[in-house]
């Protein structure tokens, strides 16, 4: 009996250690960020803007423009609950969405720091509400307002002069919903919510796409160049240049990736990357994809893990009867 008591005692402190310990360590050093399903209603937003005022409050330093970040932050977010109650029509959708087509036409060619995303999937990727409020004010939809003194200034601030009426709005957004969704791969998924800013070098991926192969040298290194020339652009924009994502899966919690895609600011405040605005289906199929090239023996290794589990304990078993049978006379 001995020996069962030693291993229960070692079961005892690796159970403590792994639901105790490390829990308790890991709120130690990491924030404790609250997730919202990737439902965007601005409910976060607003969040963030009351405890800055209340902090400005308790300083006494920039009260007023905390307050009126606040009032600015509600009456976006109800406007934003407003349009999407409007019925969308998609036929009259379809017109608005031609004229979104003169910067996301999948050409990639950098406009104000950054290439505009390819919208072919933006009905399966995106949440409604996130795309209202991008199309609204793309800064105050990314949550990234803070960058600029009028949200205006944000490279694709100049869209409200195209679709500004709300009936617009429901109505483009209702023809990507329909028309613009589909079945979209991982891979797809990842380049077309994620690949403009973060590069992954593991499956050849930079910030203009893809990795073509090349015969001549020279046009390999032409290449380069234009890689290099595009994250330079980038870098200014950001402040610095985005994270290589190829192992980002095993870098970080699955907890943080989703309250950091549905929130940057939630575990990186005043950070220059803007909300992506995924829904939760497109959250799936980005996660597959980095899941797939950082880990790819992640399957296979956790269909392995219960004929590892159940070796040892038919091994421990036998071990036991082995040394109970020669240890009969020893007393």
């Amino acid at each position: 009996m001995r020996e069962l008591k030693i291993l229960a005692v070692v079961v005892f402190f690796a159970l403590l250690t792994y639901y105790g310990v490390e829990p308790y360590a890991h709120s130690v050093m990491h924030k404790d960020v609250e997730g919202y399903n990737f439902t965007y209603d601005g409910t976060a937003d607003i969040q963030e803007a009351t405890e800055a005022l209340e902090e400005a409050q308790a300083s006494g330093r920039n009260v007023a423009k905390a307050q009126a970040r606040l009032e600015v932050k509600k009456a976006f977010w109800s406007e934003v609950d407003k349009i999407a109650k409007i019925p969308g029509n998609v036929a009259n959708g379809q017109a608005v969405f031609g004229t979104c087509l003169a910067c996301h036409n999948g050409a990639g060619v950098n406009m104000g720091g950054v290439i505009p995303p390819n919208l072919d999937h933006a009905g399966a990727l995106y949440d409604k509400r996130y795309l209202i409020a991008v199309i609204k004010d793309p800064a105050m939809a990314s949550n990234v307002d803070h960058k600029y003194e009028n949200t205006m200034m944000h490279p694709m601030g100049s869209v409200t002069a195209m679709v500004s009426d709300p009936q617009q709005i429901a109505d483009v957004v209702a023809y990507m919903l329909a028309k613009k969704a589909g079945d979209v791969t991982p891979k797809a998924a990842y380049e077309e919510a994620c690949a403009r800013c973060h590069a992954m070098r593991y499956s050849k991926i930079t910030q203009l796409g893809e990795t073509p192969s090349f015969t001549d040298e020279k046009d390999e290194l032409a290449y380069k160049i234009k890689v290099l020339q595009e994250q330079e652009l980038v870098e200014a924009y950001m402040g610095k240049l985005p994270p290589d994502l190829s192992m980002i899966i095993r870098a970080r919690s699955t907890h943080f990736l989703e309250t950091f895609v549905e929130n940057p600011q939630s575990q990186l405040e005043g950070t220059s990357m803007p909300r992506v605005g995924l829904s939760q289906a497109g959250y799936d199929k980005v996660h597959e994809y980095l899941t797939e090239i950082g880990d790819p023996s992640k399957k296979h290794r956790e269909a392995l893990g219960p004929w590892v589990i159940g070796f040892f304990v038919i091994f421990s078993i036998l071990a036991y009867l082995w040394k109970k049978h020669h240890w009969r006379d020893l007393h």
